[in-house]
Protein backbone atom coordinates (compact mmCIF):
# COMPACT_ATOMS: atom_id res chain seq x y z
CA UNK A 1 0.00 0.00 0.00
CA UNK A 2 0.64 3.58 -0.56
CA UNK A 3 2.15 5.35 2.91
CA UNK A 4 -0.75 7.78 4.19
CA UNK A 5 2.51 10.04 4.33
CA UNK A 6 3.21 9.81 0.42
CA UNK A 7 0.02 10.57 -0.51
CA UNK A 8 -0.60 13.42 1.98
CA UNK A 9 2.76 15.21 0.63
CA UNK A 10 2.10 13.97 -3.39
CA UNK A 11 -1.69 14.07 -3.99
CA UNK A 12 -1.26 15.13 -7.60
CA UNK A 13 1.47 12.49 -8.46
CA UNK A 14 -1.35 10.06 -6.82
CA UNK A 15 -3.69 11.70 -9.22
CA UNK A 16 -1.78 10.89 -12.06
CA UNK A 17 -1.14 7.49 -11.35
CA UNK A 18 -4.82 6.86 -10.83
CA UNK A 19 -5.51 8.76 -14.23
CA UNK A 20 -2.54 6.58 -15.86
CA UNK A 21 -4.06 3.65 -14.76
CA UNK A 22 -7.59 4.10 -15.35
CA UNK A 23 -9.09 3.54 -12.05
CA UNK A 24 -12.07 5.76 -10.87
CA UNK A 25 -13.52 4.05 -7.67
CA UNK A 26 -10.66 5.62 -5.45
CA UNK A 27 -11.74 8.70 -3.58
CA UNK A 28 -8.35 10.16 -3.63
CA UNK A 29 -10.38 13.68 -1.81
CA UNK A 30 -12.20 11.52 0.66
CA UNK A 31 -8.96 9.97 1.80
CA UNK A 32 -7.19 13.28 2.05
CA UNK A 33 -10.06 14.46 3.77
CA UNK A 34 -10.34 11.78 7.06
CA UNK A 35 -6.54 12.37 7.12
CA UNK A 36 -6.42 15.93 7.99
CA UNK A 37 -9.99 15.22 10.20
CA UNK A 38 -7.67 12.59 11.92
CA UNK A 39 -4.58 14.44 12.01
CA UNK A 40 -6.31 17.44 14.22
CA UNK A 41 -8.15 15.09 16.14
CA UNK A 42 -4.95 13.29 17.48
CA UNK A 43 -3.40 17.19 17.94
CA UNK A 44 -6.74 17.31 19.51
CA UNK A 45 -5.87 14.71 21.90
CA UNK A 46 -2.56 15.78 23.15
CA UNK A 47 -3.56 18.73 23.63
CA UNK A 48 -6.56 17.24 26.20
CA UNK A 49 -3.97 14.82 27.26
CA UNK A 50 -1.43 17.32 28.44
CA UNK A 51 -3.77 19.67 29.62
CA UNK A 52 -5.76 16.54 32.24
CA UNK A 53 -1.80 16.01 33.20
CA UNK A 54 -1.46 19.58 34.49
CA UNK A 55 -5.12 19.75 36.54
CA UNK A 56 -3.95 16.36 38.05
CA UNK A 57 -0.69 17.74 38.98
CA UNK A 58 -2.58 20.50 40.49
CA UNK A 59 -5.26 18.70 41.94
CA UNK A 60 -2.56 17.37 44.24
CA UNK A 61 -1.46 20.41 45.30
CA UNK A 62 -4.58 21.98 45.80
CA UNK A 63 -5.45 19.35 48.62
CA UNK A 64 -1.69 19.88 49.95
CA UNK A 65 -2.60 23.44 50.24
CA UNK A 66 -6.44 22.81 51.71
CA UNK A 67 -8.01 24.43 49.35
CA UNK A 68 -10.40 21.77 49.23
CA UNK A 69 -13.71 23.49 46.83
CA UNK A 70 -10.60 23.99 44.13
CA UNK A 71 -9.65 20.70 44.11
CA UNK A 72 -13.53 19.72 43.73
CA UNK A 73 -13.34 22.50 40.98
CA UNK A 74 -10.03 20.44 39.29
CA UNK A 75 -11.59 16.99 39.79
CA UNK A 76 -14.45 18.06 38.11
CA UNK A 77 -12.65 19.19 35.15
CA UNK A 78 -10.45 16.31 35.70
CA UNK A 79 -13.67 14.06 34.52
CA UNK A 80 -14.94 16.35 31.83
CA UNK A 81 -11.35 16.16 29.90
CA UNK A 82 -11.35 12.25 30.40
CA UNK A 83 -14.85 12.71 28.79
CA UNK A 84 -13.55 14.95 25.78
CA UNK A 85 -10.48 12.80 25.14
CA UNK A 86 -12.24 9.70 25.05
CA UNK A 87 -14.68 10.47 22.65
CA UNK A 88 -12.05 11.97 20.41
CA UNK A 89 -9.67 9.39 20.89
CA UNK A 90 -13.10 7.29 19.53
CA UNK A 91 -13.30 9.41 17.08
CA UNK A 92 -9.52 9.14 15.77
CA UNK A 93 -9.88 5.29 15.97
CA UNK A 94 -13.01 5.05 13.38
CA UNK A 95 -11.24 7.60 11.26
CA UNK A 96 -7.28 5.72 11.12
CA UNK A 97 -9.78 2.42 10.38
CA UNK A 98 -11.48 4.33 7.48
CA UNK A 99 -8.37 5.46 6.45
CA UNK A 100 -6.38 1.92 6.61
CA UNK A 101 -9.13 0.09 4.46
CA UNK A 102 -9.79 2.98 1.79
CA UNK A 103 -5.84 3.13 1.58
CA UNK A 104 -5.98 -0.50 0.89
CA UNK A 105 -7.79 0.05 -2.33
CA UNK A 106 -5.35 2.52 -3.74
CA UNK A 107 -3.54 0.97 -6.16
CA UNK A 108 0.77 1.29 -6.80
CA UNK A 109 2.34 4.18 -8.60
CA UNK A 110 3.43 3.02 -11.93
CA UNK A 111 7.38 4.27 -12.78
CA UNK A 112 7.51 7.40 -14.90
CA UNK A 113 8.79 4.66 -17.78
CA UNK A 114 5.22 2.66 -17.76
CA UNK A 115 3.97 3.89 -21.27
CA UNK A 116 0.26 5.20 -21.36
CA UNK A 117 -2.62 3.35 -22.61
CA UNK A 118 -5.85 1.93 -21.41
CA UNK A 119 -5.03 -2.27 -22.01
CA UNK A 120 -3.26 -4.72 -23.45
CA UNK A 121 -3.13 -3.02 -27.24
CA UNK A 122 -1.18 -0.50 -25.64
CA UNK A 123 1.49 -2.41 -24.04
CA UNK A 124 5.09 -1.84 -25.70
CA UNK A 125 6.74 -4.58 -27.36
CA UNK A 126 10.18 -4.95 -26.13
CA UNK A 127 11.67 -8.10 -27.67
CA UNK A 128 10.49 -10.89 -29.93
CA UNK A 129 12.17 -14.53 -30.17
CA UNK A 130 13.00 -17.76 -32.01
CA UNK A 131 10.79 -16.55 -34.78
CA UNK A 132 13.66 -17.10 -36.92
CA UNK A 133 14.22 -20.66 -37.48
CA UNK A 134 10.16 -21.67 -37.58
CA UNK A 135 9.53 -25.52 -37.00
CA UNK A 136 7.02 -26.30 -40.19
CA UNK A 137 3.79 -26.74 -38.66
CA UNK A 138 0.97 -28.83 -40.11
CA UNK A 139 -1.95 -27.12 -42.31
CA UNK A 140 -3.90 -26.48 -40.67
CA UNK A 141 -2.30 -26.51 -37.04
CA UNK A 142 -5.12 -28.51 -34.44
CA UNK A 143 -5.90 -26.65 -32.09
CA UNK A 144 -4.31 -27.96 -28.26
CA UNK A 145 -8.12 -28.60 -26.81
CA UNK A 146 -8.64 -31.16 -30.03
CA UNK A 147 -5.01 -32.44 -30.57
CA UNK A 148 -4.89 -33.61 -26.44
CA UNK A 149 -8.69 -35.24 -26.80
CA UNK A 150 -7.48 -37.26 -29.80
CA UNK A 151 -4.30 -38.30 -28.36
CA UNK A 152 -5.72 -39.09 -25.16
CA UNK A 153 -3.64 -37.06 -22.77
CA UNK A 154 -6.06 -34.29 -22.06
CA UNK A 155 -9.67 -34.89 -20.61
CA UNK A 156 -12.30 -31.98 -20.09
CA UNK A 157 -15.62 -33.83 -19.84
CA UNK A 158 -14.37 -36.10 -16.87
CA UNK A 159 -12.72 -33.20 -15.35
CA UNK A 160 -15.84 -31.05 -15.16
CA UNK A 161 -17.75 -34.52 -13.62
CA UNK A 162 -15.26 -34.35 -10.78
CA UNK A 163 -15.01 -30.85 -10.00
CA UNK A 164 -16.69 -28.95 -12.12
CA UNK A 165 -15.92 -26.66 -15.50
CA UNK A 166 -12.70 -25.00 -15.69
CA UNK A 167 -11.36 -27.99 -14.27
CA UNK A 168 -9.87 -31.20 -16.20
CA UNK A 169 -7.10 -34.42 -16.17
CA UNK A 170 -3.94 -34.86 -17.58
CA UNK A 171 -3.78 -38.60 -18.53
CA UNK A 172 -0.63 -40.47 -20.01
CA UNK A 173 1.59 -38.80 -21.25
CA UNK A 174 0.26 -35.01 -20.86
CA UNK A 175 0.80 -36.04 -16.87
CA UNK A 176 4.25 -36.99 -17.57
CA UNK A 177 4.85 -33.78 -19.75
CA UNK A 178 3.71 -31.61 -16.82
CA UNK A 179 5.53 -33.27 -14.50
CA UNK A 180 8.86 -33.13 -17.04
CA UNK A 181 8.15 -29.25 -17.17
CA UNK A 182 7.99 -28.55 -13.45
CA UNK A 183 11.06 -30.43 -12.95
CA UNK A 184 12.68 -28.91 -15.53
CA UNK A 185 11.81 -25.36 -14.60
CA UNK A 186 13.05 -25.58 -10.99
CA UNK A 187 16.49 -26.88 -11.99
CA UNK A 188 16.92 -24.10 -14.33
CA UNK A 189 16.42 -21.81 -11.59
CA UNK A 190 18.08 -23.40 -9.42
CA UNK A 191 20.72 -23.15 -11.44
CA UNK A 192 19.84 -19.42 -11.38
CA UNK A 193 20.93 -18.92 -7.46
CA UNK A 194 17.38 -19.43 -6.59
CA UNK A 195 15.91 -21.18 -3.43
CA UNK A 196 13.81 -23.51 -3.33
CA UNK A 197 10.75 -23.42 -1.21
CA UNK A 198 7.44 -25.52 -0.73
CA UNK A 199 5.08 -23.61 1.32
CA UNK A 200 1.72 -24.12 2.61
CA UNK A 201 -1.29 -24.00 -0.23
CA UNK A 202 -4.05 -22.66 2.84
CA UNK A 203 -2.86 -19.01 2.83
CA UNK A 204 -4.93 -16.35 5.62
CA UNK A 205 -6.90 -13.32 4.70
CA UNK A 206 -3.59 -11.34 6.30
CA UNK A 207 -1.21 -13.06 3.98
CA UNK A 208 -3.91 -12.45 0.44
CA UNK A 209 -3.85 -8.98 1.84
CA UNK A 210 -0.17 -8.12 2.29
CA UNK A 211 0.56 -8.93 -1.45
CA UNK A 212 -2.51 -6.96 -2.69
CA UNK A 213 -4.80 -9.73 -3.33
CA UNK A 214 -7.49 -8.60 -0.81
CA UNK A 215 -9.55 -6.78 -0.15
CA UNK A 216 -9.40 -5.57 -4.25
CA UNK A 217 -9.75 -9.41 -5.66
CA UNK A 218 -11.44 -10.85 -2.94
CA UNK A 219 -13.89 -12.61 -5.46
CA UNK A 220 -11.35 -14.22 -7.41
CA UNK A 221 -10.31 -16.59 -4.83
CA UNK A 222 -11.36 -19.67 -3.36
CA UNK A 223 -12.29 -19.04 0.53
CA UNK A 224 -11.61 -22.17 2.49
CA UNK A 225 -14.99 -23.21 4.59
CA UNK A 226 -17.11 -19.94 3.44
CA UNK A 227 -18.10 -17.93 0.76
CA UNK A 228 -15.81 -14.76 -0.88
CA UNK A 229 -18.68 -12.56 -0.62
CA UNK A 230 -19.24 -12.70 3.16
CA UNK A 231 -16.84 -10.54 5.88
CA UNK A 232 -13.68 -12.74 6.40
CA UNK A 233 -11.50 -12.48 9.76
CA UNK A 234 -7.48 -12.09 9.68
CA UNK A 235 -7.22 -16.00 10.11
CA UNK A 236 -9.64 -17.27 7.71
CA UNK A 237 -8.16 -19.45 4.97
CA UNK A 238 -7.56 -18.86 1.22
CA UNK A 239 -6.46 -21.65 -1.28
CA UNK A 240 -3.36 -20.52 -3.00
CA UNK A 241 -3.91 -17.87 -6.19
CA UNK A 242 0.27 -17.80 -6.59
CA UNK A 243 2.67 -18.29 -4.69
CA UNK A 244 3.28 -15.23 -4.48
CA UNK A 245 1.17 -14.90 -1.48
CA UNK A 246 2.77 -17.53 1.15
CA UNK A 247 6.33 -16.65 -0.19
CA UNK A 248 6.32 -13.05 -0.18
CA UNK A 249 4.44 -13.59 3.57
CA UNK A 250 7.65 -15.67 4.89
CA UNK A 251 9.25 -13.09 6.53
CA UNK A 252 6.23 -11.13 7.44
CA UNK A 253 7.11 -8.46 10.10
CA UNK A 254 10.66 -9.63 10.20
CA UNK A 255 13.74 -7.08 9.77
CA UNK A 256 16.23 -8.61 7.22
CA UNK A 257 19.70 -7.84 6.86
CA UNK A 258 21.59 -6.55 4.03
CA UNK A 259 24.32 -9.58 4.20
CA UNK A 260 20.72 -11.85 3.71
CA UNK A 261 19.90 -9.79 0.41
CA UNK A 262 19.22 -10.44 -2.32
CA UNK A 263 16.76 -13.39 -1.62
CA UNK A 264 15.71 -15.20 -4.42
CA UNK A 265 13.39 -18.16 -4.06
CA UNK A 266 11.37 -20.24 -6.46
CA UNK A 267 8.36 -22.13 -4.98
CA UNK A 268 6.07 -24.89 -7.35
CA UNK A 269 2.85 -24.81 -6.35
CA UNK A 270 -0.93 -25.62 -7.46
CA UNK A 271 -2.84 -22.22 -8.12
CA UNK A 272 -6.87 -21.66 -8.02
CA UNK A 273 -8.64 -19.15 -9.48
CA UNK A 274 -12.08 -17.94 -10.23
CA UNK A 275 -11.47 -16.69 -13.74
CA UNK A 276 -12.57 -19.16 -16.65
CA UNK A 277 -14.30 -19.08 -19.76
CA UNK A 278 -14.85 -15.49 -20.64
CA UNK A 279 -12.80 -14.34 -23.43
CA UNK A 280 -13.91 -16.62 -26.46
CA UNK A 281 -11.69 -19.24 -27.69
CA UNK A 282 -10.52 -18.69 -24.09
CA UNK A 283 -13.15 -20.85 -22.91
CA UNK A 284 -12.21 -24.12 -24.85
CA UNK A 285 -8.84 -26.03 -23.35
CA UNK A 286 -6.47 -24.89 -20.91
CA UNK A 287 -6.04 -21.11 -21.26
CA UNK A 288 -7.89 -19.78 -18.46
CA UNK A 289 -8.72 -22.87 -15.74
CA UNK A 290 -9.74 -22.73 -12.04
CA UNK A 291 -6.45 -24.60 -11.05
CA UNK A 292 -2.83 -24.61 -12.92
CA UNK A 293 0.44 -25.26 -11.64
CA UNK A 294 3.38 -23.14 -11.66
CA UNK A 295 6.72 -22.09 -10.87
CA UNK A 296 7.01 -19.05 -9.15
CA UNK A 297 10.23 -16.49 -8.37
CA UNK A 298 10.12 -14.35 -5.75
CA UNK A 299 12.68 -11.97 -4.87
CA UNK A 300 13.53 -9.34 -1.62
CA UNK A 301 15.84 -6.75 -2.74
CA UNK A 302 17.47 -3.33 -1.49
CA UNK A 303 15.66 -0.55 -3.05
CA UNK A 304 18.78 0.93 -5.08
CA UNK A 305 18.68 -2.16 -6.75
CA UNK A 306 15.04 -3.39 -7.72
CA UNK A 307 15.00 -1.98 -10.93
CA UNK A 308 18.16 -4.18 -11.84
CA UNK A 309 16.88 -6.92 -10.72
CA UNK A 310 13.79 -6.82 -12.40
CA UNK A 311 15.28 -6.73 -15.71
CA UNK A 312 17.40 -10.33 -14.37
CA UNK A 313 14.08 -11.23 -13.32
CA UNK A 314 12.81 -10.86 -16.63
CA UNK A 315 15.82 -13.28 -18.18
CA UNK A 316 15.26 -15.68 -15.79
CA UNK A 317 11.92 -16.14 -16.69
CA UNK A 318 12.54 -16.54 -20.72
CA UNK A 319 15.53 -18.50 -20.40
CA UNK A 320 13.07 -21.46 -19.92
CA UNK A 321 11.33 -20.43 -22.85
CA UNK A 322 14.90 -20.08 -24.96
CA UNK A 323 15.65 -23.53 -23.91
CA UNK A 324 12.45 -25.15 -24.94
CA UNK A 325 13.12 -22.75 -28.18
CA UNK A 326 9.24 -21.83 -28.22
CA UNK A 327 8.71 -18.51 -29.93
CA UNK A 328 7.68 -15.93 -27.40
CA UNK A 329 7.32 -12.05 -26.97
CA UNK A 330 8.09 -9.63 -24.22
CA UNK A 331 6.20 -6.58 -23.90
CA UNK A 332 6.46 -3.74 -21.24
CA UNK A 333 2.38 -2.93 -20.06
CA UNK A 334 1.05 0.03 -20.23
CA UNK A 335 -0.68 2.01 -17.33
CA UNK A 336 -4.24 0.64 -17.95
CA UNK A 337 -2.61 -2.64 -17.91
CA UNK A 338 -1.04 -2.96 -15.08
CA UNK A 339 -1.89 -5.14 -11.62
CA UNK A 340 -3.02 -3.52 -8.68
CA UNK A 341 0.02 -3.79 -6.79
CA UNK A 342 2.96 -3.44 -10.14
CA UNK A 343 4.94 -0.50 -10.24
CA UNK A 344 6.43 -1.89 -13.43
CA UNK A 345 5.26 -5.17 -15.34
CA UNK A 346 6.59 -6.93 -18.35
CA UNK A 347 4.82 -9.68 -19.86
CA UNK A 348 6.27 -12.42 -21.73
CA UNK A 349 4.19 -14.08 -23.96
CA UNK A 350 4.20 -17.50 -25.82
CA UNK A 351 3.04 -17.87 -29.68
CA UNK A 352 0.60 -20.71 -29.77
CA UNK A 353 0.01 -21.11 -33.65
CA UNK A 354 -3.81 -22.79 -33.64
CA UNK A 355 -6.37 -20.23 -32.68
CA UNK A 356 -6.01 -16.70 -34.21
CA UNK A 357 -6.95 -14.10 -32.26
CA UNK A 358 -8.04 -10.50 -32.70
CA UNK A 359 -4.65 -8.39 -32.98
CA UNK A 360 -2.37 -11.33 -32.66
CA UNK A 361 0.92 -11.95 -34.17
CA UNK A 362 0.80 -11.40 -38.45
CA UNK A 363 1.75 -14.99 -38.77
CA UNK A 364 -1.15 -15.83 -37.48
CA UNK A 365 -2.17 -18.04 -33.85
CA UNK A 366 -1.91 -15.99 -30.49
CA UNK A 367 0.01 -14.78 -27.84
CA UNK A 368 -0.48 -16.42 -24.45
CA UNK A 369 1.06 -14.82 -21.38
CA UNK A 370 3.08 -17.08 -19.58
CA UNK A 371 4.73 -15.09 -17.11
CA UNK A 372 4.67 -11.45 -15.45
CA UNK A 373 7.27 -10.09 -14.19
CA UNK A 374 6.45 -7.45 -11.47
CA UNK A 375 8.62 -4.54 -9.51
CA UNK A 376 6.14 -3.40 -6.67
CA UNK A 377 8.79 -1.36 -5.00
CA UNK A 378 7.75 -1.14 -1.17
CA UNK A 379 3.72 -1.61 -1.99
CA UNK A 380 3.53 -5.39 -0.91
CA UNK A 381 6.55 -4.55 1.77
CA UNK A 382 4.44 -1.86 3.65
CA UNK A 383 1.49 -4.14 3.46
CA UNK A 384 3.38 -7.17 4.71
CA UNK A 385 6.39 -5.31 7.25
CA UNK A 386 8.71 -6.43 5.35
CA UNK A 387 11.96 -4.67 6.18
CA UNK A 388 15.75 -4.55 5.96
CA UNK A 389 18.26 -2.79 8.05
CA UNK A 390 21.02 -1.16 6.31
CA UNK A 391 23.27 -0.86 9.41
CA UNK A 392 23.13 -2.07 12.94
CA UNK A 393 22.60 1.53 14.06
CA UNK A 394 20.09 3.01 11.64
CA UNK A 395 16.55 2.44 11.54
CA UNK A 396 14.90 -0.39 9.11
CA UNK A 397 13.50 0.52 6.03
CA UNK A 398 10.60 -1.52 3.59
CA UNK A 399 12.22 -4.08 1.44
CA UNK A 400 11.56 -3.94 -2.70
CA UNK A 401 9.40 -7.16 -3.60
CA UNK A 402 9.11 -8.36 -7.09
CA UNK A 403 8.09 -11.95 -8.81
CA UNK A 404 7.33 -13.32 -11.81
CA UNK A 405 6.07 -16.82 -13.10
CA UNK A 406 8.76 -19.02 -14.24
CA UNK A 407 6.50 -20.29 -15.78
CA UNK A 408 2.85 -20.92 -15.47
CA UNK A 409 2.25 -24.41 -17.30
CA UNK A 410 -1.25 -25.00 -18.66
CA UNK A 411 -0.10 -22.13 -21.70
CA UNK A 412 3.03 -23.58 -21.82
CA UNK A 413 1.65 -26.82 -22.01
CA UNK A 414 -0.83 -25.39 -25.00
CA UNK A 415 2.13 -23.92 -26.97
CA UNK A 416 4.40 -27.32 -26.72
CA UNK A 417 0.84 -29.01 -27.94
CA UNK A 418 0.44 -26.75 -31.15
CA UNK A 419 3.50 -26.02 -31.80
CA UNK A 420 5.47 -29.00 -31.31
CA UNK A 421 2.85 -30.88 -32.97
CA UNK A 422 3.60 -32.98 -36.19
CA UNK A 423 1.49 -33.67 -39.28
CA UNK A 424 0.60 -37.32 -38.38
CA UNK A 425 -0.76 -36.17 -35.19
CA UNK A 426 2.34 -36.79 -32.91
CA UNK A 427 4.00 -34.36 -30.61
CA UNK A 428 7.74 -34.00 -30.46
CA UNK A 429 8.76 -33.25 -26.76
CA UNK A 430 11.24 -30.76 -26.66
CA UNK A 431 14.74 -31.76 -26.46
CA UNK A 432 15.08 -30.00 -23.13
CA UNK A 433 12.54 -32.03 -21.57
CA UNK A 434 13.59 -35.68 -23.17
CA UNK A 435 15.66 -36.23 -20.12
CA UNK A 436 12.91 -35.70 -17.87
CA UNK A 437 10.79 -38.02 -20.08
CA UNK A 438 13.30 -40.72 -19.57
CA UNK A 439 14.40 -40.12 -23.07
CA UNK A 440 10.74 -40.49 -24.31
CA UNK A 441 10.84 -38.01 -28.04
CA UNK A 442 7.39 -38.21 -29.40
CA UNK A 443 3.81 -38.23 -27.78
CA UNK A 444 1.81 -40.56 -30.14
CA UNK A 445 -1.38 -40.81 -27.81
CA UNK A 446 -2.87 -43.43 -25.55
CA UNK A 447 -5.65 -45.67 -26.26
CA UNK A 448 -9.15 -44.73 -24.73
CA UNK A 449 -11.19 -46.50 -21.55
CA UNK A 450 -14.56 -47.38 -21.20
CA UNK A 451 -17.80 -48.80 -23.22
CA UNK A 452 -17.93 -45.56 -24.59
CA UNK A 453 -14.50 -46.18 -26.59
CA UNK A 454 -16.38 -48.62 -28.14
CA UNK A 455 -19.96 -46.43 -29.33
CA UNK A 456 -22.16 -48.08 -27.04
CA UNK A 457 -24.61 -45.70 -25.47
CA UNK A 458 -26.05 -45.07 -22.40
CA UNK A 459 -28.39 -47.71 -22.18
CA UNK A 460 -25.58 -50.50 -23.44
Amino acid sequence: MLGRQFVREHPDRVREALAKRGTTDVDLDAILEIDEEWRELKARGDDLRHERNEVSDRIGELKQAGEDEAAEDAIERSRELKADLEAVEDRADELEADLEARLLEVPNVPQDVVPPGEDELDNEEVRRRNFDALRDLPEPVVPHYDLGEDLEILDFERGAKVAGGGFYFLKGDGARLEHALIRFMRDVHREQGYHEVFPPIPVTSRSMRGTGQLPKFNEDAYRVGGSEHTDYADDDLWLCPTAEVPVTNMYRDEILLPADLPVKHQAYTPNFRREAGEHGTETRGIVRVHQFNKVELVNFVEPATSDERLEGLVEEAEAVLERLELPYRTTLLCGGDLTFASAKTYDIEVWAPADDMAYGPDRGGRWLEVSSASNFEAFQARRAGLRYRPERHESAEYLHTLNASGLALPRVMVAILEYYQNPDGTVTVPEALQPYMDGQARIEGHEPVGESALGAGDGA
